[in-house]
Formats: structure tokens, sequence, C-alpha cells
């Protein structure tokens, strides 16, 4: 697995790929504009032109984007679900002018309506969302939830419904979520738990289908279905779990991206990202952290 970290874009896009290399990390994952926000304004030429100079010079492996947090295909027919679609259409159209693959998205909550219902206007809103993009060939890989309140994709069978029903499958993947695993109910601690695990995921929808893992440790209990992230190592899961989960073979050149928390300096990104290496048995995919020196200079606050 090559790992990497969510990376603020304060000051500029290209800023959260100085910041994931000054990390050292291998690849970065950011918000494509402001993920409180429905709606922001396109990269600037100048700012096009800084990015792809820094992307050029950063040697990072992989660089991809997470959804806006307001976004919710799977509510009832209302203003908000059209402003979704209106926002995940813009935020596609935003990702692909910056050449990335794929946006990570939270499939969406039914909002009391019922999971069939959700599940409905979720794949309905993705086909209309496709549909509006044609040209871009950006993916949007869904996110496995946590399951806090009324939120879809906490079942890998959700996400494999989704799939089955979509016009377009070809412009999906999947993002899994080592935290939200757990708090589903899902116990990744052991190795044979684990293959459990990514045995359901091929056969629901492929375990080529896997674009990239969310690797967070739990504060939460097994079925908690709450949704809190934790350091690796300090959580509920376990610094031994992760040893498995980052060996696995099927997921070698997979992108594993930390979302824990952090403070301005980014010291804990390091300290995760240097006890992830510590856990491959293979050295080979693993990058040393450079630029130590640097990160008081780059404020990792999210915008």
């Amino acid at each position: 697995m090559i790992f990497g970290a969510h990376c603020s874009t304060a000051g500029g896009v290209h800023m959260a790929l100085r910041r994931a290399k000054s990390i050292g990390a291998s690849l970065c994952q950011i918000f494509v504009k402001n993920n409180m926000q429905w709606f922001g304004q396109p990269p600037s030429k100048a700012n096009l032109g800084l990015y792809q100079a820094e992307l050029a010079a950063s040697q990072l492996v992989h660089v991809f984007g997470h959804a806006g947090y307001l976004i919710n295909l799977g509510a009832p027919s209302s203003k908000n679900r059209d402003t979704s679609i209106k926002s995940l259409v813009q935020e596609i159209e935003f990702g692909t002018l910056l050449g990335l693959p794929f946006l990570v998205l939270h499939p969406g909550a039914h909002l009391g309506s019922g999971e069939q219902a959700g599940l409905d206007q979720i794949v309905a809103g993705l086909d209309e969302v496709f549909s509006a993009t044609k040209k871009s060939p950006l993916r949007i890989a869904l996110e496995n939830t946590a399951g806090q309140g009324s939120c879809l994709g906490y079942r890998l069978a959700h996400l494999g419904d989704i799939f089955d029903r979509v016009d377009q499958p070809n412009r999906l993947g999947i993002c899994l979520d080592t935290d939200h695993f757990f708090a589903a109910g899902y116990d990744i601690r052991t190795p044979k738990r684990w293959d459990a695990t990514i045995k359901e995921v091929d056969q629901l929808v492929g375990a080529d289908q896997v674009l990239a893992f969310h690797l967070n440790d739990s504060k939460t209990d097994l079925s908690s279905r709450v949704d809190r992230h934790a350091h690796i190592g300090e959580g509920l899961i376990g610094k031994e779990a992760f040893r498995h989960i980052v060996n696995d073979s099927r997921f070698k050149s997979t992108p594993g991206c930390l979302e824990t928390p952090k403070s301005k300096d980014l010291k804990e990104d390091i300290q995760n990202l240097g006890i992830l290496r510590s856990l491959l048995k293979s050295k080979q995919l693993a990058t040393k952290p450079r630029g130590r020196a640097r990160l008081k200079t780059l404020s990792a606050t999210v915008d």
C-alpha cells in the first residue's frame, strides 16, 4: 500500500501538494473547493499553472479528491437534494480541470425515508450527475460509512446495490475506510476477519474497484455506528490490525490515505506515516519524511 494524507488547500491547491511533500507523503487527498459550502470558484489559470508545476516537481504517486460534506444524494426530493446534484457536478468539473482520477463521496443519508428509498435516490442522483458530466473521465469512489444517523453505505451490500443499478458503473469505484468498517460492525482486527471482509467486497463490487483506503483508527467501539477517527495505534482497532491491512498483497499499489486529527505543524501526519511504514514487510514503497524544517510555515487548516 502507498501512504499519504488528506492535505489542506489553504493558500491555493498547489499548497496541498507542498504540505504532502513536507510530511514525506507519497500521495495526497484534497477538497476541490470549500468542503462546507455548496459551490465555489474554479481554479484560475494562474493557480492551475502553479498546481501543475508543483505536481510535476512533487513526485507524488497519487493525487485525488474528496467531495464536500454537504452533498447528500440519498435525501428525499427537495431543494437540498437538487443542490447536492448541482454541487457534485461542479466538483467533478473542478476535479477534471485538475486532472484528478476520482473523487471520494459519502453515498448519502435517507433522512427517515428508509434505506431502500435512500438507495433509489442515490442511484438516480448518480445517473443524473454522470449524464451531466459525460465528457469527464473522473470517477466517483463511494465510501463505506460508519452508519451514523441515517447514513447509507455502512453495509457493503448498499454499495453493491448502487453498483448493480447505476447506468454507468464504469464511472464508479469505492474507497474503504478502516474506522468506518469497525464502527459499522466489521471486525477487521484479525487477518481472518479482514480477508472475510475483502471477500465480501470482491463478491459485491469487485476488489479491483477499490480505488483507495482511508487509514484511520477508531475512537469508538465495534458496531458503535459512531464515526470518530483516532491516530494509528491509539484507537480500538489497534496498531497490529494495520499490519495485515497494509501488507495485503491485493492492494500493494493502492493509495492508503490518513484522515486523522492534525495540528498546524502536521507532526501527527509524520508520526502516523512512520507507524504505517514500520508495519510494511517490504520497504520498497516507503518514502522517508522530507522537509521537516519547513513544517512551521505550512498551515494545516482545512478550508
